[in-house]
């Protein structure tokens, strides 16, 4: 990541740097006068996910959690889990324009960006190159099996990701906010994949790991989808709606020493400095950047609003630690060795470092 990279993820998160205030606190009056709003929008829209969705009420937390954060996920599991069909209901009950790519070998970055066709001009005559939308533009974007394409059709999503716009042509294309991709992908089979970049992986702001159901779940799964009554699901929120929720999060106060603890967390996966702690050295090539700090601040304010609190602690900071870290931390062959994953590496992690440093 360049210079200029990092300066525009720190512009986009926009995180507070300087210590609480009288204006901060003003803004956290404002939104604990508002937190029944925000959960009883929350609350609705759960109901709404819990007509086609059993179970799974941790992925589904994490998805609110990003979409109150503006983030985008990477959702992985075994096929069958219902992880594309949970994202098309969410896009349903948010009333939001909602697209679906198949992501394929043969798939090609125009495919999802779009494309300029020749078009002749009925008024001149002449030829005339005309933009034509591709599947990005919509405010939900489903990239399904995205470790299915080659690595430059995976990066046509770089740009609309981070930047939330298209280019084509040397034209800018904006995309409609709130925009959120949302992608999913096999942890087991590996044959006609291919693994996504680590500049790819650190766009998304989770990666949710989608688990088998428990039995009583599994048992109300067959019922429901075996028999004829087929689920009503109701839009609950709009674009705009959204948006101001979001605009919320932001506003929510978080204390220096919170921040601080963020950042201890991210600086200690990072080998080369002295902040990590000889299991890291041992177990990690590579740790997580800037943008898991932002994302660990973000996502504990969303926390803390989903939580019923006009502030955040240093729970609402362990809560998103592992969904934000797991994958941005690169383990080495002595970790493979000893069967240590990046989630055992992230637990201890936080059993190891303090909240507050007296």
């Amino acid at each position: 990541m360049n210079e200029e990279d990092m300066n525009s993820d720190h512009e986009d998160a926009a995180l507070p740097d300087e210590p609480v205030n009288d204006s901060s606190s003003a803004a956290g009056s404002g939104v604990g006068d508002r937190l029944d709003e925000i959960q009883g929008a929350v609350e609705s829209l759960r109901q709404q996910l819990a007509q086609v969705i059993v179970g799974q009420e941790e992925v589904i937390d994490q998805l609110l959690l990003s979409l109150l954060s503006s983030g985008h996920c990477l959702l992985v599991g075994v096929p069958g889990l219902a992880k594309t069909l949970l994202i098309s209901t969410l896009a349903r009950a948010l009333n939001l324009e909602f697209n679906r790519i198949q992501f394929t070998p043969d798939l090609m970055p125009s495919d999802i960006t779009g494309t300029e066709v020749i078009q002749e001009d009925s008024a001149s005559g002449e030829r005339v190159f005309r933009f034509v939308p591709g599947p990005i533009f919509a405010n939900i974007v489903l990239a399904d099996e995205i470790n299915r394409t080659p690595p430059k059709t995976q990066a046509a999503l770089l740009e609309a990701m981070q930047e939330k716009q298209v280019t084509v042509g040397g034209h800018r294309h904006p995309l409609d906010e709130p925009f959120f991709v949302l992608a999913t992908q096999n942890p087991i089979e590996q044959e006609g994949t291919y693994p996504l970049p680590e500049a790819q992986l650190d766009r998304f702001m989770f990666n949710i790991r989608v688990d088998y159901p428990s039995s009583d779940e599994e048992l109300e799964i067959m019922q429901r989808t075996t028999g004829g009554h087929a689920a009503e699901v109701n839009s609950v929120l709009d674009g705009p709606k959204i948006r101001e929720l979001q605009a919320l999060v932001r506003e929510v106060p978080i204390a220096d020493d919170l921040i601080r603890y963020a950042l201890r967390l991210t600086r200690a996966t990072r080998v080369r400095t002295d902040e990590s702690p000889d299991f890291i050295k041992r177990h990690v090539d590579w740790g997580a950047g800037p943008r898991a700090g932002q994302y660990l601040v973000l996502g504990a304010k969303a926390s803390a609003v989903l939580s019923g609190r006009p502030h955040v602690t240093a729970e609402d900071i362990r809560r998103v630690a592992l969904p934000v870290l797991r994958h941005r931390i690169v383990t080495n062959f002595a970790a493979e060795a000893e069967g240590v994953t990046s989630d055992d590496i992230v637990t201890r992690l936080l059993e190891e470092t303090a909240a507050h440093v007296v």
